[in-house]
């Protein structure tokens, strides 16, 4: 068999175990490996101290012997409406923002199953000894970069890897491994054209202004981060921009015009959970106002209330196998506060007053970050 045919056969496995696309590409020190020294030395990388790993400089530094890199993609696009179409944010009650790929099942374990699937195919499929080492984004290792010189797409301005045909709505994961598989880009042949243009849709449409200048992200400024990445108080600078976000942002793949026509996934694991409703732990009137408006809630368009009223056991058992723990409970409670500060909710709201109650109570947590984030809410609505 030739390494054209191996990578052939690995990109039909792939399909065939629910990939969308996939590419092979040898391991090497690619250019843009060598940029992110001196994007760390900027601080843009704030409090994500794992991007300083030394082993995201140099694939033979990620595994041993390295010789190929196998890089899969899932779609996780669903029908709904995105945050950018959203005009009824208060049709009931005040909701919040959660980012699309975090709707349903945690894709670490959803990804890491059908690369562990395909892993094992290898084995039956080459005789002789080789080691094979599984990431689903888990791993020292710049994905998009390998996937762009494996042919999948290229890095767009908004620094996320863009596909011509399905978009950017979509994970990666990488098999590393030590058999000598060749590439799936042809002898002479190049990785895909960048056709970003002269489009700027992505940088201009950041609130926070995170983009500060094409295919460069300060993640200190990005929503993402401050969601999900930050564990302390959140600049007060950047609250009002973040508007209903409480977990991540799709806004610069929204505006995408790449994404017009992205095809939906048939992956049911990523369509939106439904949480219950927090349990009501005593009789009196405070509480009986907090829970009137916390019934179920989908993670599309949740209600805020439902998030921030919800204690640190409700959270785990409310989280367990989804993407929003990586948040812990402090990191979502605090986001809830933000995002409903940054409501409609005024006196006329008809659930004004549970939200002064609730805010008021988490006002007073022994969690200061909390307690700060609920009465910097507290003003904005009062």
């Amino acid at each position: 068999m030739s390494a054209r045919d191996d990578t052939v056969w690995i990109a039909e496995r792939a399909k065939a175990l629910g990939f969308d696309l996939c590419g092979v590409v040898g391991a090497a020190k690619f250019p843009e490996l060598a940029k992110m020294e001196q994007w760390l030395t900027n601080g843009y990388a704030g409090e994500m101290k794992y991007l300083f790993d030394p082993r995201r400089s140099d694939p033979e530094r990620a595994m041993a012997g390295i010789r190929s890199i196998i890089v899969c993609v899932l779609n996780y696009n669903t029908e709904h409406r995105k945050s950018t179409e959203v005009n009824d944010w208060d049709a009931d009650e005040p909701r919040g923002w959660i980012s699309r790929y975090a709707w349903g099942d945690d894709y670490h374990h959803v990804v890491r199953r059908k690369l562990e699937a395909l892993s094992l195919e290898l084995r039956n499929r080459f005789e002789k000894p080789f080691e094979a080492l599984v990431y689903a984004d888990t791993g020292p290792l710049h994905e998009r970069v390998f996937a762009k010189y494996a042919g999948l797409g290229w890095i767009g301005k908004n620094t996320l890897l863009l596909n011509q045909q399905i978009g950017s709505w979509f994970f990666l994961g990488t098999i590393l491994t030590t058999l000598d598989l060749g590439s799936s880009l042809g002898p002479g042949e190049l990785p895909p054209a960048d056709l970003c243009g002269s489009c700027r849709r992505c940088i201009d449409a950041c609130p926070t202004s995170a983009l500060i200048e094409p295919y460069v992200m300060d993640a200190r400024r990005c929503i993402s981060y401050l969601t999900i990445e930050l564990r302390g108080s959140i600049p007060e600078e950047l609250r009002e921009p973040m508007g209903r976000h409480v977990f991540g942002c799709d806004i610069c793949q929204d505006v995408c015009p790449w994404n017009r026509r992205a095809p939906v996934t048939q992956q049911s694991g990523f369509q939106p959970r439904n949480l219950p409703s927090p349990r009501q732990t005593c009789l009196c009137q405070e509480q009986d106002e907090l829970t009137a408006g916390a019934q179920e809630t989908s993670l599309f368009l949740p209600k805020l209330e439902s998030l921030a009223a919800m204690d640190e056991e409700e959270y785990r058992q409310a989280f367990r196998g989804s993407p929003l723990k990586r948040a812990k409970w402090r990191g979502l409670v605090r986001n809830a506060c933000i995002a409903l500060g940054n409501s409609r909710c005024d006196r006329g709201a008809p659930a004004y007053q549970r939200v002064c109650v609730l805010l008021k109570r988490l006002a007073a947590s022994c969690d200061s970050f909390v307690a700060e984030s609920a009465l910097w809410a507290l003003s904005r609505i009062q």
